[in-house]
């Protein structure tokens, strides 16, 4: 059995070569911000967040099922502390 065939949790074991297709303007993309050699490391890091993404999506869901949905006050209340800490300004790229 390969690396790629073991189970290990999202982030774990070692690094397994594969072939994978992208669209030109993000292969463009992401060579502009890493180079050609932070390409993998890139696209691995990528691959991990939308893992821990969905892996959060579906705890959000099963807590619905078994709670109820989350209040509209609730909701509007993370979406505007959401918005004042993406605005923050110590999180804002000099010269931009």
């Amino acid at each position: 059995m390969n690396a790629s065939e073991q189970r290990f949790a999202p982030g774990g074991g070692p690094a397994a070569k594969v072939s994978v297709s992208l669209r030109a303007s993000n292969i463009r993309a992401v060579r502009e911000r890493v180079g050609a050699r932070g390409f993998s490391a890139y696209v691995d890091a990528a691959v991990e967040r939308q893992i821990e993404r969905d892996l959060l999506e579906e705890a959000l869901r099963e807590n619905e099922t078994a709670s109820g949905p989350i209040p509209q006050r609730l909701r509007d209340e993370a979406a505007e502390l959401f918005r004042e800490v993406k605005a923050a300004p110590e999180l804002q790229e000099e010269g931009g």
